[in-house]
């Protein structure tokens, strides 16, 4: 059983992933899992047997690994502004904010391991980042957003539809809000100004092609 301690986490994180560079930002290293790892083939109920949810935070997803080669090629999007990366995972995104010139990023996520990640993520980056594990759809979104960044949020519709309206209500208060999607099945087909697109390599393992294309949008 995994110890429900920051430090427990994180010592279970370093242990069973090791260091990588995103195939399409090789400019930040994280610790990821490798697909031969045996801890990511297990089910979840054997996950939830030693305490570990399912491990998203393992894996550089596509559009986390495009929003983030985004704020890199284009540090203006975030220079001097304070960022909340919402649904965090392995903190790629609020990494790349960072290196771009943030003034502070709060990545957010309910899952605890993705706190020890962001804090391990950030250490070898040379960054700091903050972390919140409140559910920030509960609340309209931090009156001190000046940016907001979200990645691969369209996987499951009513989480989808849910995520959609919280950052359409932070657009309409004033934040500018990014999305990183690679064409989820509930990723709106419209209302939304595409800003970049790029071939990010992935896993057949996580997805179900080898090259996904990934799109970052804005909402206007």
């Amino acid at each position: 059983m995994i110890p429900a301690t920051l430090q427990g986490r994180r010592d279970f994180i370093v242990a069973n992933t090791r260091l990588q560079r995103p195939p399409h930002v090789a400019e930040i290293e994280l610790h990821l899992a490798d697909e031969i790892t045996p801890i990511w083939k297990l089910t979840e109920e054997a996950l939830e047997a030693i305490g570990l949810p399912p491990p998203f935070w393992a894996f550089a997803w596509a559009g986390g690994q495009a929003l983030a080669r985004y704020l890199i090629d284009n540090p203006e999007t975030v220079a001097g502004q304070r960022v909340v990366d919402f649904a965090a995972g392995s903190g790629m995104v609020g990494i790349a904010a960072m290196k771009a010139g943030a003034a502070d990023v709060l990545c957010a996520d309910i899952d605890l391991f993705c706190e020890a990640a962001v804090a391990a993520n950030a250490a070898v980056n040379g960054v700091a980042c903050g972390f919140t594990s409140e559910n920030l759809l509960d609340a309209p979104a931090p009156a001190w957003a000046d940016v907001i960044l979200a990645g691969d949020i369209c996987y499951e519709k009513p989480l989808a539809e849910r995520v959609l309206a919280w950052l359409a209500a932070a657009r309409a208060a004033g934040a500018t809000v990014l999305i990183g999607d690679p064409g989820r099945s509930y990723f709106p087909r419209t209302g939304l100004t595409r800003l970049a697109e790029y071939q990010v390599p992935t896993t057949r393992e996580l997805e179900d092609m080898a090259v996904k294309k990934t799109a970052v949008w804005a909402l206007p």
